[in-house]
């Protein structure tokens, strides 16, 4: 049996593409006032629960059907798991899967972990990775993350503990996509039983079992006893819904919370004088751009959206916005992705060109959109800077601050005209940005709220979905990203660094570069 090293000769290596993220904070400073441990000044506490504060809540927790990172961060590599799991450098180890090679370019053969159960206590096994892949792939499921597995003709079982992904074309970046969260394997048991209850009750093989939802207020998972692997050191976790930014620092501060993985870049001077606090800070695979749905007037019109696109002042928002925290965007893919090209180029800041365009496209006397956003502090304040930016070519403002939730459900329905928005990509490839972001039949939850659709673009995109030569894939990206620059479909404003806060009686988390919180090994002093 040969294992992931064949992988990596069969040209997975391009997927790995050497992210070195900064390392866990190691046990730091030692509590020398723990209740619990009052004259054993040097002894790590174990156990406890870990209290997360955040500023949204879930929106679901079936990972077929989660679209948004906050409430797959609830879930993944805690609850669920995948066969396999990037590491810090984002290179793939097995998980449940022991090890796996590529028979042909169009099949893969994992032999699975044995001794596995899933925390309703049904068994892992062959069975159950097929019955997940079929759900998620059978178009009645209506799961918005079946065209990210689309290269999947069928799950073979092959005997208890090994199968086969047969695909219907070569697809590179395979492994990458199953260590996403869209990879997470559920119980058979809970998808034969009652899979609507999975949004709401979720079922894996996890450190961590689901416990209770109280919906608005707090997500809380206990340890699993039953765990195959190493068990965590803390007791459980629970995730606080608290959305004033002021509110969870404080929480951060007096200890009354562990950690705070959304940050207001306004708070590091004030995170790094604190005696109580510490600031982790890692380059991440997201961007966040301005985006425009194409479909709704006046953003039909491509006039409009190059006008809009030369009025946009970017660096402005880098450094007024976000504290140059992230670094300027040029397309809508990290530089850390593979795929990424330097020389496709966002329109100029250029306010005479965009008044020309505007007369061009019968606006000469002005125009009113409505622009949505998240109820983040940064896209709120994006957003006014924004608002005062565009008024320089006649164009009137109005800003809708939603909800996280709600948020989604109008992108997702399409209810919206010009949105700030970002990608977090999971796997590291381009495809995870390209085809999910621009592809005609990612329109809606699976990520293309442009609601664009270009049949040049589909055709390249799916081209490199399938091109096995690296440089040929390159190329391929690099000519896509172009075209939807060309068409103005969005406009790039950062790429992402992550933020978070403990209080100094926690070590041991880290984010990875999809911005999941990883708790594995979470000491809690």
């Amino acid at each position: 049996m040969e294992k992931k090293s064949r992988t990596i000769k069969n040209g997975i290596l391009f997927v790995l593409i050497g992210l070195m993220l900064l390392f866990a904070q190691a046990c730091s400073t030692k509590s020398a006032n723990t209740n619990e441990t009052a004259g054993k000044k040097n002894e790590v506490k174990k156990g406890g629960i870990l209290t997360v504060v955040r500023l949204s809540d879930a929106t679901k927790l079936d990972p077929h059907f989660i679209t948004d990172i906050p409430s797959a961060n609830v879930v993944y590599q805690k609850v669920y798991q995948g066969l396999v799991v990037p590491d810090k450098d984002f290179k793939i180890q097995p998980l449940l899967a022991k090890e796996w090679k590529v028979v042909n370019d169009t099949t893969w053969e994992f032999k699975l972990r044995e001794g596995v159960k899933f925390h309703d206590g049904a068994s892992f096994n062959a069975e159950a990775v097929k019955a997940t892949f079929d759900r998620l792939l059978d178009p009645k499921t209506g799961s918005p993350q079946r065209t990210k597995f689309a290269m999947i003709k069928e799950v073979k079982i092959v005997d208890d503990y090994t199968v086969q992904f047969l695909l219907d074309y070569p697809y590179a970046p395979l492994l990458s996509i199953l260590a996403s969260q869209e990879g997470s394997i559920i119980s058979p048991k809970a998808l034969a039983e009652n899979p609507e209850k999975l949004a709401e009750h979720p079922v894996g093989t996890g450190p961590f079992v689901f416990k209770e939802w109280k919906s608005g207020q707090e997500i809380s998972l206990v340890k699993n006893e039953n765990y195959w692997g190493k068990k965590p050191n803390i007791d459980g976790v629970v995730f606080k819904v608290v959305p004033e930014d002021a509110t969870r620092l404080a929480m951060i501060e007096t200890g009354e919370a562990h950690i705070n993985d959304q940050v207001p870049v306004t708070e590091i001077e004030r995170i790094e004088a604190s005696d109580t606090m510490e600031l982790y800070r890692t380059e991440g695979l997201a961007v966040e751009f301005l985006g425009f749905n194409v479909k709704k007037k006046p953003f039909d019109d491509v006039r409009v959206r190059k006008a809009i696109s030369h009025a946009i002042e970017r660096e402005a928002i880098i450094k007024g916005v976000y504290n140059n925290v992230g670094t300027l965007a040029n397309v809508a893919m990290s530089p850390k992705v593979f795929g990424y090209s330097d020389k496709v180029k966002p329109y100029d800041y250029d306010l005479n060109e965009a008044k020309k365009l505007l007369k061009e496209a019968g606006y000469e006397k002005g125009l009113e959109i409505t622009l949505v956003t998240s109820d983040r502090k940064e896209r709120i304040n994006m957003a006014e800077v924004i608002q005062s930016q565009l008024k320089g070519i006649g164009v009137n403002v109005k800003i809708q601050v939603m909800e996280y939730g709600a948020f989604i459900e109008t992108l997702n329905k399409g209810q919206h005209e010009m949105v700030i928005n970002g990608w977090g990509n999971a796997t590291g490839d381009g495809d995870y940005n390209q085809y999910n972001l621009f592809h005609t039949s990612s329109q809606g939850p699976a990520g293309n709220h442009f609601y664009y659709s270009n049949p040049e673009v589909d055709k390249l995109i799916e081209d490199a979905r399938r091109e096995t030569d690296e440089k040929t894939r390159l190329k391929l990206y690099e000519e896509v990203m172009q075209k939807e620059i060309d068409d103005a479909v969005y406009i790039p404003i950062r790429n992402y660094e992550y933020l978070a806060v403990s209080n100094k009686n926690v070590s041991g988390y880290w984010l990875n570069a999809s911005n999941y919180l990883m708790i594995d090994d979470v000491v809690i002093k």
